[in-house]
């Protein structure tokens, strides 16, 4: 069992309720901290399970149990190229070349990935699964690293389409199918 450490942002509970903290506490959140932050509820969790899929969807279950609902789960999907650095631990500077095509090393030699958001400003953003993905076949960042972005990029999207129903089940099937694309 290993320690994963992610957020999930959820709405619907009164932080001013007396038994705000002690339902996220009863439904399973121990090893959680819940803050009320910009309209949200924050449960931010080190959560030991088998993989994170699996810490994710435990966690999922359990806010949902306490009777919040969930939006999504962080660190956040979207990244600008300073947020991609610092997560690669690489230079701004390489991602800047990377984006705009100056320097490919490695297998898998395709462009890097186009931004999601943004995509006509000066500070655009990225989809952080499909850029570890790119950052992985280029032998810049870990299996697991592009795994995990995967990972998190999954869990949101079913969040978001709703579909909660068998959450961890469907979760593991989408990973599995999603990561045998990245050898």
């Amino acid at each position: 069992m290993e320690t994963h450490e992610f957020t999930v942002v959820a709405t619907g509970l009164d932080p001013a309720a007396p038994d705000f903290e002690g339902r996220f506490l009863e439904a399973g959140c121990d090893d959680a901290t819940v803050s009320f932050q910009k309209g949200r509820i924050l449960v931010d969790f080190s959560r030991a399970a088998v993989s994170l899929e699996a810490a994710i969807a435990s966690a999922v279950a359990d806010v949902s149990a306490a009777g919040a609902r969930v939006e999504r789960i962080e660190p956040d999907p979207l990244v600008s190229l300073a947020d991609m650095a610092g997560r690669a631990q690489l230079s701004r500077s390489a991602l800047t070349h990377y984006f705009r095509g100056h320097r490919v090393t490695g297998p898998g030699g395709e462009g890097f990935p186009a931004p999601r958001a943004r995509v006509t400003t000066d500070s655009p953003l990225w989809d952080w699964a499909d850029a570890s993905a790119w950052l992985y076949r280029q032998r810049r960042l870990s299996r697991r690293a592009a795994v995990d972005a995967r990972v998190v990029s999954e869990a949101n999207a079913l969040i978001g389409r709703g579909e909660t129903e068998d959450f961890g089940r469907v979760l593991g099937e989408r990973v599995r199918a999603a990561v045998a694309g990245l050898d």
